[in-house]
């Protein structure tokens, strides 16, 4: 938890001083980036006080969501410095510069700030495992960007007034960077090209619009990976369970524990004094191994806790030694249940006749092993087992001979307790304590499971009669355990895939390869096969996710309707959604280059952060075009293009800020970071790619949709506000 937490707490520092160094290198202003960066530490401080005061506590989830907050919350500053730059340069005093910058683009940062915030709104209420880590984050990143919003049109115009300087010609204010600056000037007359000549006809409009929307999602839907349900985590705890052939006693299993005992101990910690070299296998701080009649149980954790995973495969070759043995070795998980942890898919084979489940296991396991082997890192344990398993003595009483002789079945059972482990009879009192006392027969008297149908039983009438004229003795098997599954006996088959492999892989691998292969060898009547587990978590979380996101966008969308006071703006700046998605594919796509990542829900989280935050860039240009047309009475296509080199440099600020940002939540390896690191590749790539594609799409959509809705507003809508915006 200490190592996490500091990792975190690591993270927040890096990326907050990397956010302001990028600051510096677009403002070229010490002034300037201290009034933005302002906002990072009194949001950061502003969210740990209402998390406080919400009773939410501290935790890994909730210090990653107020680290991704660290490149979030300067976005309404940088917008709101960067009007009052503009205005400065237009000529303004500082004071009426500050007044009309911060006052013009009120309207956008709040209408961004609100779209962040209420896509949390479906989180808060999931009734489900995974809301309860979403709902950290959620209140961690909400709590940020408010305070960020309130910092941005109080403390930056303030500041702006003081600290910034009379002197604001570019010339005078910036400092050259070589080639940076080449570039930037070069790429800002590219979008501005671009813009002015798609604009200028309606047919290239519609074709780039359709063309980038459809590469998207059809992007989106053919690179999406597999779905995951939760991270495993990097605790530094082993643990293994491994269940040996039938028919093992006790003595036999001790024997393969001191075995076991004697293959690991050069690892101890205890044995081995000094310290693991590199390329050498890690040092093991404490061991265990339980042996019982029919399961063992293994553990350990590494001496050094970023090293524990190593010890997985040491162990599985001592706990499957053994021919014949089945389990689990594994890292144990933060959120799984059992063994398998959070990556495991129970095969069921219920039906009512025990025996005919477990032949059908018995095929089962001979189908898993081939589609799914061990030599590629699966693992399968059977629950209860493969086999009865259990040597079994059955006394089974002859009514007729026990009436014939004067006793009933309970006699035959009492005494043959007797004999074999005592029978309480009554309980007394020596000195303070109460002792049972326990009616038994000598011992070692019946040494051989032979022996049993020579126990003696005494009649009423005094005579001795050996059990087996009494009863008949069968030796048999059964049983250890039987396992029920809605009340019908059942033999689970758990399949836990290796570290590289998500869980819908491995259940459509099931589903669709391994089932029917067992039902085309034919099942007896009454026996059924069917998968659960964590699969049905993951398709209860998956369906809540989608449910979400679908909720989550048309929240968004009518909090923009309602303060852009039209259905058809907001519907523009939805389009920027999708751009975003793909982006977030293409940042885990990245991320599986060094790191295997799958789709867990803690990453799907990254999608609804996206919904609410890839919208800002194409507020900033919508209400920005509107605020030409509305308030200096610009023509449509002229203000697109002015706006569009207006709102070019806070959105790439903006934009490259978060990202810097996030980016060593995702790049920095550590305790805790597997939790987090797909949700930071999805934000990453969702807001670097949205960024530039916005550009590309919002523009043509203006100039499809802006002429007709302002002709229709004139009329009615001459001399009111902007939408959004303070007077």
């Amino acid at each position: 938890i200490k190592s996490a937490i500091d990792l975190v707490t690591q993270n927040i520092w890096v990326g907050g001083t990397l956010a302001a160094l990028i600051l510096l290198a677009f403002l070229r202003s010490f002034g300037a980036t201290l009034v933005i960066s302002l906002a990072i530490p009194v949001s950061i401080v502003g969210s740990f006080v209402a998390m406080a005061a919400l009773g939410r506590s501290i935790n890994v989830i909730s210090l990653a969501g107020i680290a991704f907050a660290v490149g979030m919350v300067v976005d309404a500053a940088i917008v709101v410095l960067e009007n009052i730059f503009r205005h400065r340069q237009a000529g303004r005093s500082r004071f009426d510069a500050a007044l009309i910058g911060a006052s013009q683009v009120w309207g956008a940062v709040m209408v961004s700030a609100l779209t962040t915030v209420v896509v949390f709104a479906p989180i808060l209420v999931m009734d489900l495992v995974v809301g309860q880590l979403f709902r950290d984050i959620a209140v961690a990143l909400s709590v940020a960007v408010l305070l960020s919003l309130i910092v941005a049109i109080t403390v930056v115009p303030a500041l702006a007034n003081r600290l910034l300087s009379d002197r604001v010609t570019r010339q005078e204010r910036r400092l050259p960077l070589p080639g940076i600056d080449a570039f930037a000037r070069l790429f800002v007359r590219a979008v501005t090209g671009y813009t002015r000549v798609v604009i200028s006809s309606r047919v290239a409009s519609v074709a780039v619009v359709v063309v980038v929307c459809g590469v998207a999602a059809v992007a989106t839907w053919q690179f999406l990976p597999q779905k995951g349900y939760l991270p495993e985590g990097n605790r530094n705890f082993i643990i293994g369970i491994a269940v040996p052939p039938p028919g093992y006693n006790l003595e036999t299993m001790t024997e393969i524990a001191r075995a076991t005992e004697a293959k690991v101990k050069h690892l101890w910690r205890t044995e081995n004094k000094g310290t693991a070299k590199p390329g050498d296998p890690p040092l093991m701080d404490r061991f265990l191994f339980v042996a019982r009649a029919t399961t063992t149980f293994l553990a350990a954790s590494a001496v050094d806790p970023t090293r524990a995973a190593e010890l997985v495969p040491i162990l599985k070759a001592v706990a499957f030694q053994e021919p014949g043995t089945f389990g689990f070795v594994n890292q144990s998980s933060l959120f799984g249940h059992g063994f398998g942890g959070s990556n495991v898919v129970d095969l069921d084979i219920t039906g009512p006749d025990l025996e005919q489940n477990l032949a059908v296991a018995r095929r089962a396991m001979g189908v898993i092993s081939r589609e799914m082997p061990r030599s590629e890192g699966n693992q399968i344990r059977p629950r209860p087992g493969l086999e009865l398993g259990a040597p079994e003595v059955r006394v089974i009483p002859d009514p007729l001979r026990l009436a014939d002789n004067g006793l009933t079945a309970r006699d035959l059972a009492m005494t043959i307790d007797a004999f074999n482990d005592g029978i309480r009879v009554s309980e007394v009192t020596i000195g303070s304590r109460r002792v049972d006392l326990t009616l038994k027969g000598p011992q070692d008297r019946i040494t051989r499971t032979q022996g049993i149908g020579n126990l003696p039983i005494v009649t009423r009438q005094g005579q001795v009669l050996p059990v087996s004229q009494l009863a008949r003795i069968e030796v048999t098997e059964g049983p250890t355990q039987i396992l029920h599954l809605e009340r019908e006996r059942t033999v689970t088959l758990q399949i836990r895939p290796p570290s590289g492999v998500a869980l819908e892989t491995a259940i459509d691998k099931v589903t669709n390869t391994i089932i029917p292969q067992i039902v085309a060898g034919g099942l007896p009547p009454g026996v059924r096969l069917s998968v659960s587990g964590t699969v049905d978590e993951l398709s209860r979380t998956w369906d809540a996710m989608v449910l979400n996101l679908i909720v989550a966008i048309l929240v968004v969308y009518l909090v923009m309707a309602i303060l852009f006071e039209s259905f058809f703006y907001p519907l523009i700046i939805m389009f920027s959604v999708p751009l975003a998605t793909a982006g977030g594919v293409a940042g885990l796509i990245a991320l599986n280059q060094f790191t295997f990542q799958s789709l867990d829900m803690l990453t799907m989280l990254g999608f609804v952060i996206l919904i609410g935050t890839v919208v800002n860039n194409a507020i900033l240009l919508v209400h920005q075009t509107l605020l030409h047309i509305r308030d200096e009475g610009m023509e449509v296509i002229d203000a697109i293009n002015e706006a569009t080199r207006n709102r070019i440099r806070p959105i790439f600020m903006s934009t490259t800020t978060s990202c810097i940002g996030m980016l060593p939540l995702v790049v920095t390896p550590g305790a805790g970071s597997e939790l987090y690191r797909g949700l930071g590749s999805v934000v990453i790539g969702g807001l670097a790619l949205s960024a530039v594609l916005t550009l590309l799409i919002i523009p043509p959509l203006m100039s499809l949709v802006g002429g007709v809705v302002e002709r229709r507003r004139a009329p009615r809508g001459a001399g009111a506000p902007e939408p959004g915006a303070a007077e």
